[in-house]
């Protein structure tokens, strides 16, 4: 799985990367296995609300959730 979730990294990193935005990247990614725990996050960032943002998209199927989310600043 720690594979898994770089690899998620990477390629959404790429994609940000090819837009050719002047912007700078961080982008996190959790894998889960669908096992009926609870999971509980929360992230901080001192921004302009007007140029930056963030998006988290979620993914799951039978066994597992991955959620990843990408910040520009």
């Amino acid at each position: 799985i720690g594979q898994w979730t770089s690899t998620v990294c990477e390629k959404c990193m790429a994609k940000l990367v090819n837009l050719n935005k002047p912007f700078k990247y961080i982008v996190t990614c959790m894998i889960m296995q669908k096992n009926g725990a609870g999971l509980v996050t929360a992230s901080s960032c001192f921004w302009d609300p007007l140029a930056d943002g963030s998006r988290t998209m979620r993914w799951e199927n039978k066994t597992m959730y991955a959620i990843a989310t990408a910040y520009a600043m």
